[in-house]
């Protein structure tokens, strides 16, 4: 079998010397202990089937991160991957920041410290719905510059920084090949489609990109994702909901799965996807039996889009993603659980997996079993049923096996079951915002914004300019206002039919106000964000004021030459219903102001909120539009994971102590179709959603670091009109926590007790409860064993029923944090239906 070292210019393939030059020479100088072949990856002399998951260092707090590694290192990874973010590092040209939440060293020491490795995905276009794709703005204004191509001035920034991150990373000994725990990098991301649309200077890029990061010497493998055509040395690698059609570009390379999507991330206006844990086990035991040999999912924490990080537009604050681990940090149950099982089970695995040959067995029409066997007698199988409705009995190895629709089921002797994907083993748990009790809630003051372009630090131009290119992204509000003078002798008005404004956008939300009232407000969308106002408008004889305040949510982040694409007023402005019909104002002079006040007097920081006057009382409930909001309180006991719940505010932003938490937009209510979602079948982003015609964010992440134990400052900028007496602080917390499991379910227990020796006949499942910490269980609400049907939190009894199904709960649960219960007849006095297949549902209350 052959292995490939990454630093080596020359491998044996067929028995022939083959000399691979990639673009040139390459010199070796760097050695490495991270090898591979078509089956695995080495590390130090060990073959490995490596398990991954995207953790994004910004997303969260550095208090967060050991937790969250730890967590991930439970559930059973090997790999925490991220990607390295350009714009949070390297805000202006030369001036670099790797402090707070981008502090990349700590976080790759705090892996190194849990035992696993990182996979570095330095890009350092990141795309990962972040703002811009990770590029700094600044780079859209050098001379010459074009995004993503063959193009010098773009390749020179981008060798520049990349070079940066890795002498960093060199520096602290962070490579594998010093002893470090980087086994992996990335350079590039997802371009194989973008290449596919640029032809020739694509190629030339790629493959530019590809010689740049193999000679920085770091030793260790690189990887090109979604890069079909990427060049030795480098990896290619597959990316989306299944990989298990997706075969390497040379027969020598691994098969990796970089981005296993969990889930998907949520926008503002859209309805929240979420991916069934037996889906997602499903396509990954898929994968593994197809000879993968590095699977990620992306994300297995995805965190929050803290400030304006969110890119789009129209991207979310949470990035919450489905991930395992959820947006706060808390165990995503039963998904975490079962992938935790997974991981074990394809461990198991390993030893043929790695070494083994493979054979492929058809089992019936949509059935088949993978078979790895090893010449020492290693053998493990993979049975799977690929029908989306029925269960099929097979045969295999002179034994017969039932396997749900849409399932795997993995045998790591090639005789016992000890994992089905479709069979959920681990506990799920439903989750609760619990408002953190405060005496009278939110004293509120308030202050109003102006609502013109008037004021310091403003211009004039004739026409109408592109936002991003005014505003450098320094704000998310452009001010444009200009006059219309109307003639006395206008017909309108003495009909009182107002003419219509017409106002054409690129988007992404805009406020109309004609002489300082709102005449009203349009937005766009993730699919569409250009937008259109036309209504008609209350004008007077004489001067008229039109104000427009144009608002961008987030930078685009994908898409070829995304840095020419355009947001704000663009044009035609237009006034019809006038005596000569319509009038075009679009070339007229127009006023702009770059920000709000507010902004430029920090009104959000500690010491910019003392700086105007703020009101009380009656005024602060009016619902009023470009208001900002402002109070104090003191942080509240407890380590509960905090956020605050906005779902009566319209849309805007909001600071805790200066710290900005994100865009809030509960106004714009979630479209789609959130039916019944059924695991079996192939999957999509669209497939299975929640909250449609509700807000699709209502609560935003409160990082505990950010608080002081008293008079904590946070302040609302109100854009659309909303009333802050609405908003509280909650906790999330576990409400309850269920159960699901057949009385003879497979589980990893029983095939490790059996094969060490211990017992030689199978054991009982068992049944195990844990609330969230510092919770006990208070009482159960429902347990049956027999044939319960529904789903957590709605369970019910089926027509058969054990009458003592809560007895054994109620006395080894009811006031612990953790229980354990055997799934068997006498733990529920007797057997309530012989010769039927039971199993136990049990759902427990958490407080």
């Amino acid at each position: 079998m052959m292995m490939k070292n990454l630093t080596m210019c020359s491998i044996k393939n067929n028995n022939v010397l083959v000399i691979f030059i990639l673009l040139g020479l390459w010199v070796c100088s760097v050695s490495s202990s991270v090898l591979y072949d078509s089956k695995a990856i080495t590390i130090d002399g060990h073959r490995r089937i490596l398990i991954s998951g995207s953790i994004h260092y910004p997303r969260s707090s550095p208090e967060m991160w050991p937790d969250l590694i730890q967590k991930a290192k439970d559930g059973g990874l090997d790999v925490i991957q991220t990607y390295v973010f350009w714009n949070g590092h390297e805000p202006s040209p030369g001036k670099y920041y790797f402090e707070g939440n981008y502090d990349l060293v700590k976080f790759i020491k705090l892996v190194k410290q849990a035992g696993l490795y990182v996979h570095l995905r330095i890009g350092p276009y990141v795309c990962a719905e972040w703002n811009f794709g990770g590029f700094p703005v600044w780079l859209k204004y050098i001379p010459g510059i074009n995004f993503r191509t063959d193009n010098g001035p773009f390749k020179a920034q981008m060798q520049k920084f990349t070079t940066k991150i890795v002498n960093m990373m060199k520096e602290e000994r962070l490579y594998q090949s010093q002893g470090g725990p980087i086994i992996l990098s990335q350079i590039e991301n997802e371009y194989g489609p973008m290449e596919y649309e640029l032809g020739a200077p694509g190629k030339e890029y790629s493959n530019w990109a590809a010689k740049m990061a193999v000679g920085l010497g770091t030793g260790v493998p690189w990887v090109m994702c979604k890069q079909d055509d990427a060049p030795d040395p480098v990896i290619n690698a597959c990316n989306g909901f299944y990989c298990d059609y997706f075969t390497p570009n040379k027969p020598y390379k691994p098969k990796m799965w970089t981005e296993a999507w969990t889930g998907w991330f949520t926008e503002f206006g859209g309805a929240v996807p979420y991916r069934p844990a037996e889906d997602l086990a499903f396509s990954v035991a898929r994968f593994i039996q197809k000879g993968g040999a590095f699977i990620n999912y992306y994300m297995y924490h995805g965190g929050t889009n803290f400030g304006r990080t969110a890119g789009g537009p129209f991207i979310a604050t949470s990035y919450d993603y489905d991930a395992p681990l959820d947006e706060y940090g808390l165990l995503r149950q039963p998904k975490w659980g079962h992938l935790k099982d997974l991981h074990r089970a394809i461990k198991l695995c390993e030893p043929a997996l790695v070494s083994g040959s493979q054979t492929v067995m058809p089992l019936g029409n949509y059935q088949e079993a993978h078979v790895y066997k090893t010449k020492s007698g290693a053998c493990s199988a993979f049975l799977a049923n690929y029908n989306q409705r029925s269960y099929a009995k097979v045969s295999f190895a002179n034994k017969h096996y039932n396997l749900p629709p849409w399932s795997i089921s993995i045998l790591p002797d090639c005789e016992n079951t000890v994992y089905n994907t479709a069979r959920i083993g681990a506990q799920s748990a439903q989750m609760k915002m619990t408002p953190v009790p405060m005496h009278g809630g939110f004293s509120w003051q308030a202050y109003g914004e102006e609502a013109s372009s008037e004021g310091d630090n403003t211009f004039t131009m004739t026409g109408l300019l592109e936002q991003i290119n005014t505003t450098r992204d320094v704000t998310d509000y452009l001010w444009y206002s200009t006059d219309v003078v109307i003639d006395s002798s206008e017909g309108f008005l003495r009909s009182g039919k107002y003419p219509v404004l017409t106002i054409l956008s690129a988007g992404h939300a805009l406020h109309v106000f004609v002489n300082g009232e709102l005449a009203g407000t349009a937005f766009g969308s993730l699919e569409s964000p250009k937008l259109t106002f036309s209504k008609g408008v209350k004008m007077r004889a004489g001067v008229n004021k039109i104000s427009l305040l144009s608002i961008a949510v987030g930078l685009p982040n994908v898409g070829p030459h995304f840095e020419t694409w355009n947001a704000g007023v663009l044009g035609p402005v237009t006034l019809n219903g006038l005596n000569k019909g319509r009038r075009d104002l679009s070339w007229q002079k127009w006023s702009y102001k770059i920000g709000l006040r507010g902004e430029a007097l920090s009104l959000h920081s500690l010491t910019g909120s003392p700086s105007v006057e703020w009101t009380q009382g009656s005024f602060v409930s009016q619902r009023q539009p470009l208001m900002w909001y402002k109070t104090t309180f003191n942080a509240p006991a407890g380590d509960s994971p905090l956020a605050l719940d906005m779902g009566s505010m319209g849309k805007g932003q909001v600071w805790i102590n200066g710290q900005s938490v994100g865009r809030y937009w509960p106004a714009y209510k979630a479209s789609g179709d959130c039916g019944v979602c059924n695991y079996a079948g192939t999957f999509n982003e669209k497939k299975c959603l929640r909250n449609c015609g509700e807000a699709s964010q209502r609560w935003y992440h409160v990082p505990h670091s950010w608080l002081n134990p008293t008079g904590n400052l946070l302040v609302v900028f109100e854009e659309w009109g909303g009333d802050p007496n609405g908003i509280s602080l909650v906790r999330r917390e576990v409400d309850s926590v269920c159960a699901d499991i057949y009385e003879w379910q497979p589980t990893l227990m029983n095939y490790m007790m059996q094969s060490s020796g211990k017992v030689n006949k199978p054991l009982r499942p068992k049944v195990h409860l844990q609330c969230g910490p510092g919770q006990k269980m208070s009482k159960i609400k429902f347990a049956s064993f027999g044939t319960p049907e529904g789903v957590c939190g709605s369970y019910r009894q089926g027509s058969c029923h054990a009458f003592h199904s809560f007895d054994a709960f109620n006395r080894l649960c009811v006031g612990q944090n953790w229980c354990a219960v055997t799934v068997a007849p006498e733990m529920f006095g007797g057997d309530p239906c012989p010769n039927v297949m039971k199993k136990l549902a049990v759902e427990a209350i958490c407080s």
